[in-house]
């Protein structure tokens, strides 16, 4: 977030992405981690939405990001959207998730920790797409981009074209359940008695 804020109010004539690639490179692949935490039991997050939330950030800056040239995917607004998105999101988290190592239970913490996804989340989403979006231009631009055709001595093939296309696509499922799901740990933490009626 420093990083994006020093871009905008001082230009020095480099891209957003250049400005942010190193920071993003290393946090975003670090992040893997919290699915090893969440499998092996070091955490209660539940496994499958921890392993979706971070594999898609995973898949946008390897596979989409870094996988096409600067000026499609790193250069479209979905890049400034997302890293707001996130940067935002992983503050008030990882604040939230530091209060708790001492106990400490602060309630405008909490409130925004389990409110702010309301917006952070479409707006994170819709940035992610629009980058799969201009990386989709680039794959129909390039046919041959990242991909494995046929004829080859493997007897396989490979469209990187197709794997954004059906990347795409998954959206429309897994967002919103991953967007219920949050609305229901809001209820619950928000209004613990409410999710305690809602449950029996």
């Amino acid at each position: 977030m420093y990083q994006i804020i020093q871009h905008y109010i001082s230009p020095s004539g480099s891209t957003l992405w250049n400005k942010t690639e190193l920071s993003i490179v290393i946090f975003q692949n670090a992040a893997i981690l919290e699915i090893i935490h969440a499998a092996i039991g070091l955490v209660s997050s539940n496994l499958i939405i921890t392993t979706s939330q971070i594999l898609s950030r995973v898949f946008l800056v390897v596979g989409v990001i870094l996988a096409t040239p600067y000026t499609y995917a790193a250069a479209s607004l979905g890049l400034q959207l997302s890293l707001i998105a996130w940067s935002i999101t992983e503050i008030i988290r990882y604040f939230y998730y530091f209060l708790n190592l001492y106990a400490i239970v602060l309630y405008p913490v909490i409130w925004l920790r389990y409110t702010t996804f309301i917006i952070l989340y479409p707006i994170g989403i819709t940035g992610e797409l629009l980058c799969l979006y201009a990386a989709v231009e680039y794959a129909s631009a390039y046919s041959n981009a990242w991909s494995y055709i046929l004829p080859n001595t493997w007897n396989f093939t490979f469209s990187y074209l197709y794997l954004l296309i059906g990347v795409m696509l998954s959206y429309i499922p897994i967002f919103p359940q991953l967007y219920m799901h949050m609305l229901a740990q809001r209820r619950k933490m928000l209004n613990p008695s409410d999710a305690m009626k809602k449950a029996h």
